[in-house]
């Protein structure tokens, strides 16, 4: 019996082993390939900022599609510093990235580097905000078609004043080559309502630079106010500029005598004009500029030649959508 169960014993023993034996191999093999996999390079991306949703969204999305692809994806903030983005950009160049990727801080000044990028060779693309540096070369730029956009916003702010016009005010971003387009559709539909509508005249009576950021827009908005405290209406180029406007008019108790039309479509921006403290918004959609940036630079690793500029139109969301919006509270 004593004998038996010493068989038994060892034969359960040996068993186990050889089971352990079998699978170790196989988890090895796993590691070793998952080890020799090689990233086919480094992507190096810097945005406007990432403290707004849109361009996070924006590199967040360039980050998860270039991964599936094989790349490595390096995502940092310009924050509004154009020498900053600059820096950012030299130092892709010494990690011998295979791409770059930017929405520049200055469509002007950002030509510069850029020009650097395409001397080492390296290929660069820009998403959301064009350069306007006529020397500096970049494969494709991918963006909103921020000029159609701003129309929409001239269609939005003609509705939201009605019969009666009045003054109205632009809380703009100059450095941006997006912004020159949002602000030149938008002027171009005001000045064509004003062709036909003697009555209805819309004035655009300011221009100031709230830069994209809520707390330089409330500035700016409180001091139009003062000098124009008949206004009407606000076009502010993107939603953190819209609420910075939304926050100096609570502040004057003139919430409800002007009208505010903003651009992007943000969660805070849809929320806002679900509440009814923006009237309407051209939507953007980054996630899809992102899809696209990442395309256009696979197209270009793979010898084929992506077009020069990807236009994604945007949709006019007013407080009818954001009541059927189901991410909405």
């Amino acid at each position: 019996m004593n004998a038996l169960i010493k068989t038994v014993l060892v034969f359960a023993v040996f068993a186990a082993v050889g089971c352990g034996g079998n699978n170790a191999p196989d988890k090895n093999e796993k590691a070793k390939e998952k080890a020799t996999v090689k990233v086919k390079g480094i992507i190096g991306v810097s945005v406007l900022t990432l403290t707004n949703p849109f361009f996070k969204v924006i590199g967040d999305t360039i980050k998860e599609q270039a991964e599936k692809a094989g790349y490595s994806v390096e995502v940092v903030s310009g924050e509004f510093d154009v020498a900053k983005q600059q820096s950012q950009v030299r130092d892709f160049l010494v990690k011998k990235v295979v791409a770059i990727v930017l929405c520049p801080c200055d469509s002007r000044s950002i030509g510069a580097v850029i020009q650097e990028a395409n001397k080492a060779g390296v290929p660069v693309f820009t998403a959301d905000i064009a350069c306007l540096a006529p020397d500096a070369k970049v494969v494709t730029h991918i963006a909103t078609d921020n000029y159609e956009g701003g129309k929409q916003a001239g269609i939005a702010t003609i509705e939201a004043m009605g019969e009666a016009g009045g003054k109205v005010a632009v809380l703009d971003f100059r450095q941006a080559e997006s912004c020159i387009l949002r602000v030149k559709g938008f002027k171009e539909v005001i000045d064509a309502h004003n062709k036909k509508n003697t009555k209805a005249q819309i004035t655009i009576v300011a221009e100031l630079p709230g830069d994209g950021k809520k707390d330089k827009s409330q500035s700016a908005t409180e001091d139009v106010l003062q000098t124009h405290p008949d206004l009407a209406a606000i076009f502010a180029i993107n939603d953190p500029s819209a609420l910075g406007a939304r926050a100096a008019l609570e502040r004057a108790n003139k919430a409800d005598a002007v009208k505010i039309i903003g651009f992007d479509g943000q969660p805070d921006g849809k929320q806002a004009i679900k509440e009814g403290k923006i009237f309407a918004d051209p939507v953007q959609f980054p996630d899809k500029i992102g899809q696209q940036t990442v395309a256009a630079m696979l197209d270009y690793f793979d010898g084929k030649t992506p077009p020069k500029e990807v236009l994604i139109p945007t949709g006019l969301y007013k407080k009818a959508d954001a009541m059927k919006d189901p991410e909405l509270k």
